[in-house]
């Protein structure tokens, strides 16, 4: 018999190890597979079923999935510890005129339009943006998470205050879902054990009549109702 198991795709930076956790502790017999997955190939892998839902950040085509809102990530820019951004705690979309933006071609920001000056070469990947902003060749615009996990000693980062955030999203098949999905589904959206859909339904209430019933079954098994009395007898005239 083929284990029953779940597979939830993640982009770079979104951590699904919360959910995870909870989804152990209540269904310990399905197992939980976690792929990484490219930020530019997750809709793609969604589709194909090479995983069954995807933690992603929302950009471009998004046709044949549901997508369910989760949360927004602050957006901010990539630059060496040196670099005169790091002079304030945050910087303004203004503050970007005049300088090299990269844009990878993973780009998961999706802006209509990026401050500064576009830099003719596309990076691969944000790991490749961020050599190359090692390296004095631009800045970087990003989530918050990326940047952390892209850390190194000798870049940092500064919020942008007036950027669009980057929302994250759970990105399931679109129409009717099995139900190991609609269980993850509400898991992530907080539900609680005994609300999650696929749980049995409550025992519908007895009737006033089934209640004496029982009632009356229950003191017969412990020998409290005596044998019901036969028919009357009629007196005589």
């Amino acid at each position: 018999m083929t284990p029953l198991r779940l597979t939830v795709g993640y982009v770079p930076g979104v951590t699904p190890a919360k959910w995870a956790r909870t989804w152990a502790q209540r269904h310990p017999e399905v197992r939980l597979e976690l792929p990484a997955v490219d930020a530019a190939d997750a809709v793609d892998a969604l589709r194909s079923g090479a995983v069954d839902v995807a933690l992603l950040r929302p950009s471009g085509d998004s046709s044949g999935v549901a997508l369910i809102p989760l949360y927004e990530e602050t957006t901010v820019v990539v630059v060496p510890t040196d670099h005169l951004l790091t002079a304030d705690d945050t910087v303004t979309a203004a503050d970007l005129d005049g300088e090299p933006v990269l844009l990878p071609l993973d780009d998961v920001v999706g802006w209509a339009a990026l401050p500064g000056v576009l830099v003719d070469h596309r990076p691969e990947t944000v790991g490749d943006a961020i050599e190359l902003v090692a390296a004095g060749v631009g800045v970087l615009v990003v989530p918050q998470s990326l940047a952390r996990l892209h850390h190194r000693k000798d870049l940092t980062y500064r919020p942008i205050a007036d950027a669009p955030s980057c929302p994250v999203a759970l990105a399931v098949p679109a129409g009717e879902q099995s139900a190991l999905v609609a269980e993850f589904i509400g898991i992530v959206r907080g539900r609680k054990p005994s609300s999650s859909r696929g749980q049995a339904e409550a025992t519908p209430k007895r009737t006033a009549r089934e209640k004496t019933l029982a009632k009356q079954a229950a003191r017969a098994a412990a020998g409290k109702v005596a044998r019901p009395p036969g028919p009357t007898k009629r007196g005589r005239r």
